[in-house]
């Protein structure tokens, strides 16, 4: 399956929960935090500028990305979880 944003939009595969603290102590799902990185899956063509051109996106498929907390919207797809996110509500790439 493929999945293809609009204009500035990126689809996010995000980033697992943490299992446990890091002094061990295993967390109950509903105590684990929601994720704020992820990995790029799709990147959509650009935002429509007002002269008929798009604007180059500045993030590529597969970067792993922060976002904000509570943007975007999240949805399951065949089992799987993904975050739609404008990508001027992005925060950061995360480069190793």
């Amino acid at each position: 399956m493929e999945l293809r944003p609009l204009d500035d939009r990126v689809v996010i595969k995000p980033s697992e929960a943490q299992e446990k603290t890091a002094g061990g102590i295993f967390l109950p799902d509903t105590a684990k935090e929601k994720p704020m990185i992820g990995k790029i899956l799709w990147v959509g063509p650009g935002k429509m500028q007002e002269d008929g051109k798009r604007a180059a996106m500045s993030v590529k498929k597969g970067d792993e990305v922060i976002y904000g907390k509570y943007m975007g919207n999240e949805i399951e797809i065949e089992g799987a979880k993904y975050v739609i996110v404008k990508e001027s509500d992005l925060l950061g790439i995360v480069e190793k």
